[in-house]
């Protein structure tokens, strides 16, 4: 595209109307070195071996093995060579095909107070092996976090107890239990002589 030679346009000038920098025209990329290129080799044998190893267990794996090597070095060869990981992904968003879809019910509806609409939402938080996942029931108007679980399945079970422990809550508060600054799912609620908690 560019051409060295061109009688009338220097190169800056071919550079600037095709508008990338002459840092890029006159970049030559540098080969691996032999060294790189056998450490290559090893990952991808020990990725044949252990195809679930991400790049942190990855270069935990090759300091044992007496490779100085770093995490963020490891993965950029393992994207290099196009080795991703396999492992079990979370997978919150995929309906099932026999789920009917609900219309969505608060399209011209005002909310203007506290109470008149929760929503929940499902979400999953990664660990160090595997990932837990977390259910937050908030309050449409307020944007406060009212209840909330974790679980390390994805069943409706948790679900369910988060809504049970916010409809307590919320009876405890209609039946004058309850002051309302003394309401908070994540701390124990030691009224009318029970205790209850929302972990």
């Amino acid at each position: 595209m560019v051409e060295p030679a061109h009688q009338h346009l220097s190169i800056s000038a071919q550079c600037r109307l095709l508008r990338i920098s002459r840092y890029c025209y006159y970049y030559a990329p540098v080969p691996e070195t032999d060294e790189t290129l056998a450490l290559m080799t090893v990952i991808d044998a020990t990725f044949l071996d252990c195809p679930w190893y991400g790049s942190r267990q990855m270069a935990r794996h090759l300091r044992r093995a007496g490779h100085e090597i770093s995490r963020r070095r490891a993965r950029r060869l393992m994207a290099k060579m196009g080795l991703t990981p396999i492992y079990q992904q979370p997978r919150t968003s995929d309906p099932h095909p026999q789920h009917r879809i609900y219309p969505y019910l608060l399209r011209k509806l005002v909310i203007e107070r506290p109470n008149h609409v929760w929503r929940a939402d499902v979400t999953y938080i990664p660990m160090r092996r595997g990932f837990l996942s977390l259910v937050a029931i908030m309050d449409w108007a307020t944007r406060k976090v009212l209840a909330w679980r974790l679980s390390n399945t994805m069943d409706a079970g948790f679900c369910v107890a988060a809504l049970e422990d916010l409809t307590w809550i919320i009876n405890q508060l209609e039946s004058d239990c309850l002051s309302p600054r003394t309401v908070h799912p994540a701390k124990f609620l030691r009224t009318c002589g029970t205790i209850r908690c929302v972990i």
